[in-house]
């Protein structure tokens, strides 16, 4: 029998139906206060422990809308509730009861969209728009919907302290940031985007706190060890059933109130587990019976640095059973193809043969040495049995590009022409595509770090520490933003009139397109890895899809090309070109996507059975 994490007593939405019920297994009293931080008059009342340590009361009178905190033994300062579905005053108020079934979906008629086929598009709600709320966003819909995406990932809109800032400093996991808009307004955004098509994934981060806000330890041992960002969740240590019951009830619940389509997971090789069933194949089980329940397909795409297949190697299987996962190495060694760069952990990816062997392995490091860690990295992905859809593939990220000292994206360092070449290794490739706000057209707005903690000593501190990185690396301590500016966020705001502007507006035509012709042609969207092959010879990389042949020129002189079969038709190109026979005349930094004669081809799988 499975190791599993028993759920212990359940918790309804907590203060809904007037109960009230908090997990403190160590401590002597626990009291609740009902009221608003600046009331008088607080009504307090006695909860009382039970034998797994949960705290129980009952408040008469006390439903949705009521502000309500803790009292942790003798110490006067009320805390908000760790399970809190709303924060209206910020993370260090009292938390306000949310009745989750008072929304009016109009989604009743969606059946939800798998991953597979899809095209992903990150977003950050923060710096999408100006007003950077959800309600501003759901008014841009009709770009996502023109632009041939399938899924809105949403960085994390969980609840931390200030105004702006990525969502990765979060505290309170399962409350809306409220100068986003609150919960209500991501039900409405959700059932906005169902309306249209579109489904809806939401990143989550369950490996680490943010500094300010952070009280859950004060509550009971929910964290043991360290990892890169300080204290480790407890997963596998003593009284840790309850800790993984949050984690899970706070992935479901996302999934199950919002009507969510799946969750990223940050960072899952942060998630220190030691026990026999590990936490992530557990989300992945109950994942999919909520699935099932629902009747709709519910996704789980980790964010992990293993380059272990076994991420996505399914449960039966010996695997964590998640749907996909990001395929960083991927966006390495587009990343040095197209601008050059081979310091840090580009260096790796600068070989001959990097760009060609990622493309088709997934991981350039699959048991092989990184110079970056030096050491071994990675595991090698079986492609006759591991389809590319479990793969997201991408020219940026909000971490590649974020993590720069300056957050400048790639239109900084190739032009319009090479960019369209990588949007369509990315879009012809076997791979799930996934697009950053605004690389769609070249955007030029950067996008650095910024957050806003109203404390002054953690502002400084996240202010020095930062000009400390980067100044360790090289960097003038001027050329680094001030993360604590609120110019510095402002900058990360897209500008919505470039998209109607050249060169913007040509690239923004050539992902339209190439999202249509993953719809369109059949071969585009294969995910079999074996029967996929990437070559690359001193910039010229061709692509091997079906009958179709994607050839792309990095460099910026003329070349040709000599395909394993004559050119039938060209389906889209991106600059001049002409063929003859199996031979394929491009101009500098211009891409062709063509068919080629299919009785002459030679695949690079096996052959057809049946």
């Amino acid at each position: 029998m499975n190791e599993t994490t028993t759920a212990g007593p359940q918790v309804p939405g907590t203060g809904v139906d007037g109960h009230f019920a908090v997990w403190a297994p160590h401590l002597g009293r626990v009291r609740l206060r009902l009221g608003g931080a600046d009331d008088p008059h607080p009504r307090l009342l006695p909860m009382e422990r039970d034998r797994d340590g949960w705290w129980h009361t009952h408040a008469d009178g006390a439903g949705p809308g009521t502000d309500y905190a803790y009292l942790l033994d003798d110490d006067p300062t009320p805390l908000p509730d760790p399970r809190s579905q709303r924060q209206p005053h910020g993370v260090h108020a009292p938390g306000r009861v949310h009745d989750h079934t008072a929304f009016t979906w109009t989604d009743t008629a969606w059946t939800g969209r798998a991953l597979p086929g899809a095209v992903v598009y990150e977003l950050h709600v923060g710096t999408f728009t100006p007003e950077g709320t959800l309600t501003a966003a759901a008014e841009r819909i009709d770009h996502l919907v023109s632009l041939g995406v399938t899924h809105v990932q949403l960085m994390p809109v969980n609840a931390f302290d200030g105004t702006h800032g990525w969502g990765y400093d979060g505290v309170l996991w399962y409350a809306v940031h409220e100068p986003y808009g609150g919960p209500d307004a991501l039900k409405a955004f959700v059932d906005a985007c169902h309306g249209r098509g579109l489904a809806v994934l939401l990143d989550v981060v369950h490996n680490h706190l943010g500094p300010s806000g952070a009280y859950l330890p004060r509550f009971g041992p929910y964290f043991s060890g360290e990892n890169d960002w300080g204290p480790a969740l407890n997963l596998d240590g003593p009284d840790s059933d309850p800790v993984r019951r949050h984690v899970l009830d706070n992935a479901l619940g996302w999934l199950r109130h919002y009507h969510l389509d799946g969750l990223r997971l940050d960072a899952v090789h942060a998630l220190r587990d030691d026990r026999a069933t590990p936490i992530l194949a557990e989300l992945s089980a109950e994942t999919d019976a909520l699935a099932t329940a629902l009747g709709r397909p519910l996704s789980l795409i980790a964010e992990s640095d293993r380059n272990d297949p076994r991420t996505v190697t399914p449960i039966e299987a010996g695997g964590l059973g998640m749907t996909a996962q990001w395929a960083d190495d991927i966006h390495h060694a587009l990343h040095t193809a197209l601008t050059g760069e081979t310091h840090g952990y580009y260096a790796d990816f600068a070989g001959p043969d990097a760009l060609a062997g990622t493309l088709t392995r997934v991981f350039r490091h699959e048991g092989t040495y990184s110079t970056f860690r030096r050491r071994t990295h990675g595991a090698p992905v079986d492609t006759a049995r591991t389809p590319g859809h479990r793969f997201l593939a991408y020219l940026s990220t909000h971490d590649q590009i974020g993590n720069r000292a300056r957050g400048d994206r790639m239109a900084e360092h190739a032009s319009p022409d090479l960019l369209a070449c990588g949007a369509a290794l990315v879009l012809c490739s076997p791979y799930t595509p996934m697009i950053f706000m605004g690389e769609e057209w070249a955007a030029t707005t950067p996008w650095p770090f910024f957050a806003s903690f109203p404390d002054p000593d953690l502002a400084e501190g996240v202010r020095r520490g930062r000009r400390r990185e980067f100044a360790a690396l090289g960097w003038n301590e001027e050329d680094i933003p001030d993360p604590m500016d609120p110019a510095t966020r402002d900058s990360a705001v897209l500008d919505w009139s470039q998209p109607a502007r050249e060169p913007h507006a040509e690239v923004l035509e050539t992902y339209r397109a190439l999202t249509a012709l993953r719809r369109t042609e059949p071969e585009l969207a294969d995910p079999r890895l074996d029967r996929f092959a990437a070559e690359a010879d001193g910039g010229r990389v061709v692509l091997t899809r079906g009958t179709l042949r994607l050839a792309c020129n990095l460099t910026a002189e003329d070349t040709e090309i000599t395909l394993d079969a004559p050119v039938r038709t060209t389906v889209f190109a991106s600059g001049k070109h002409d063929a003859d026979g199996t031979r394929l005349h491009l101009a500098g930094e211009s891409f062709a996507l063509v068919r080629v004669d299919g009785s002459a081809v030679r695949h690079p799988g096996p052959p057809p059975t049946g």
